[in-house]
């Protein structure tokens, strides 16, 4: 068959094609092959990688938090274990029903409710939202037995934090408390951590101070999840490494039996040893539940606490700023020595002490009579520090209170802590405009006036006139992480040995002889006796008016104003070893009201104390301060 001349044209036009596709679809080919080859020889290990990342996911888990522990082991913070009840959103067709149904097994807040709300829109709906914790067993086991009328709850056992001393050590464990978005801005690490539901940080005492050792490191869980990020099931664990323990210098024995003392007061109290500086008892009455702030408080119990008059929240010992009154008599007969004065000089007290025209009375309406300072200390004359805190002056009395520790802070563990005031014509120039009054000065020689002090500050200088004039500073923690905490040598305050031997005579005569303020609350038994001051602090103007027919006593007034009771002392007597110091708010007069809780308190301490090994006192160096 011939092929005619048209139809060998388009034959070979056909060929000429079908070789070009051909050859195009040879290209492509080999072209696929390459980058198959490329994708699945070359880049194998890269891809297969990518691969294993995309099907199995690496979640945190939150670590057990630290232990925190007394002076003997003692727990005072753990973990136990948290029932609750989480929701898992898409496993619900309606989250209001749901939330209404669970109310009826668990009391759900209005606040609750709008906290869960938010979380729910927050998270992605397969990722579980706390709905309730701290349930009782009874709750937790209802939630099981109805789970299936319950959409999208389900019932959880995690770890919360644990105070079982509750409010006797809430001002120094402070509490932690879920993560605020506040928390999240200024944090500079484990962000990630802080975003787990129900992950907690310290907010406040030794919780917040050392929240990032007793936070531990953060473990890790691979699952195997599908497209849409559900888990399918857990292919390897790690619970990472709980947080470190946290060893502090109080003493559990003394710490309960000086709240038990305080129990119903308004009142702050220390007790330290005076050479270490250890706190074996740090009290502040009234206080709260750490575990109410763990868990979450009710709005009742949020206005119960703020409300009160007297005032829980406030961590007294640390931050209550007072008017050491009388027990800062101490302070200015050291300044009086110091410059010049001699102790055995006598001033007449007929009652009152006249400044231009101005009186000022003395607490002893008929006088003291003639006393020298070892007297003026132990019959609490005023009279006696009106006369020589004008001769030494204010600025004198000032540098010696500071060198007492008075006006400053020591970096103590607890944050919050407070100054309190030594005042100076400098200070009142600058911060009230004002100038400096001679009767301003009076007024100081008793611890009234501008002054300000706290417990911790007052137990502090006690602590410095006890162990030889150092400059002692007080200390909460002993050890982290089973590592020791040196502990500090105290420098010398330069200070005489006849200004701190007439302070402290006569500290020990006003608990041990006959007609000292604190007679009635001394120690009796051989080897306990204490040496103490008497303080009270008034906190209202008395009248002119009101002495001529009578100051009204402190029970007959309100509560508010009433007078504020202070005690300071240290013992034993003839080797001191603990400075304590109590301050009873409006308790009335210091004799009456702080010294015999005082007493019992430092008994107490000397009694489980006996046998133990006391601290080393430490050497007069060479640059002590001689009289002169």
């Amino acid at each position: 068959m011939q092929i005619s001349g048209r139809d060998n044209t388009r034959y070979q036009a056909f060929t000429r094609r079908a070789a070009l596709l051909g050859a195009v679809q040879g290209a492509a080919f080999v072209a696929l092959a390459g980058r198959m080859y490329y994708l699945q020889v070359l880049k194998s290990d890269q891809y297969t990688m990518l691969a294993e990342e995309n099907r199995v996911s690496m979640r945190l888990l939150a670590p057990l938090r630290g232990n925190v522990v007394d002076r003997y082991g003692r727990i005072i913070a753990s973990n136990r274990q948290n029932f609750r009840a989480m929701m898992i959103s898409e496993q619900t067709a309606d989250i209001e029903e749901t939330l209404d149904r669970l109310s009826r097994i668990v009391e759900i807040s209005d606040f609750a409710r709008r906290r869960i709300l938010r979380d729910v829109q927050r998270s992605p709906r397969f990722m579980p939202v706390t709905v309730a914790e701290g349930l009782t067993w009874d709750q937790f086991a209802k939630v099981n037995i109805n789970e299936p009328d319950l959409a999208g709850i389900v019932p959880d056992v995690g770890e919360t934090r644990d105070y079982p001393y509750g409010e006797e050590l809430a001002h120094i464990m402070g509490y932690v408390a879920a993560v605020s978005e506040k928390d999240m801005a200024e944090a500079e690490t484990d962000r990630q951590l802080m975003r787990l539901p129900g992950f907690r940080i310290g907010k406040e005492g030794i919780e917040k101070t050392y929240d990032k050792e007793l936070r531990g490191t953060a473990g890790s869980s691979h699952v195997e999840v599908n497209a849409y990020g559900r888990v399918i099931r857990e292919l390897a664990k790690d619970p990472g490494k709980p947080g470190q323990e946290v060893v502090l210098t109080l003493d559990m024995d003394v710490q309960r039996f000086a709240w038990e003392r305080l129990k119903g007061e308004s009142a702050g109290a220390v007790v330290m040893d005076i050479h270490s500086g250890d706190v074996l008892a740090f009290v502040s009455a009234p206080a709260y539940d750490p575990n109410q702030f763990n868990m979450g408080l009710s709005n009742e119990q949020w206005r119960a606490l703020v409300d009160s008059e007297y005032k829980p929240l406030v961590n007294k010992a640390l931050a209550g700023m007072y008017p050491p009154g009388s027990t800062f008599k101490m302070v200015v007969a050291a300044a009086a020595i110091e410059a010049g004065i001699n102790p055995a000089q006598r001033v007449v007290c007929p009652g009152h002490y006249s400044l231009g025209s101005h009186d000022f009375h003395c607490w002893k309406k008929g006088g003291h009579g003639a006393v020298n300072m070892h007297e003026a200390i132990k019959h609490s004359c005023d009279v006696f520090f009106y006369d020589v805190a004008r001769r030494v002056g204010i600025n004198a009395i000032a540098e010696t209170a500071r060198k007492f520790g008075l006006g400053e802070t020591y970096g103590f563990e607890v944050p919050g802590e407070k100054a309190g005031l030594v005042p100076t014509p400098d200070w009142k120039r600058a911060t009230r405009g004002e100038p400096w009054h001679q009767g301003e000065t009076v007024i100081a020689g008793i611890g009234q006036g501008y002054l300000l002090a706290t417990p911790l500050q007052l137990a502090v200088m006690t602590a410095r006139l006890a162990n030889g004039g150092y400059a002692v500073k007080p200390r909460l923690t002993r050890a982290i992480g089973g590592q020791l905490l040196p502990t500090p040598r105290p420098a010398s305050l330069g200070l005489s040995e006849t200004a701190l031997k007439v302070a402290c005579d006569g500290m020990n005569a006003v608990s041990n002889e006959p007609g000292g303020t604190a007679f009635r609350s001394r120690i009796p038994e051989p080897g306990m006796e204490l040496a103490g001051k008497t303080g009270t602090a008034q906190v209202r103007r008395i009248s002119r008016a009101e002495r001529l027919t009578g100051v009204l006593r402190n029970e007959d007034i309100e509560w508010r104003f009433r007078d504020h009771a202070l005690f300071v002392c240290y013992a034993p007597v003839h080797a001191p070893r603990y400075a304590l110091s109590v301050i009873i708010e409006h308790g009335g007069s210091g004799s009456g009201a702080a010294a015999p809780v005082a007493r019992d308190i430092m008994r107490e301490v000397l009694s489980r104390n006996a046998d133990r090994p006391q601290a080393v006192v430490p050497p007069r160096g060479a640059d002590k301060a001689r009289e002169g």
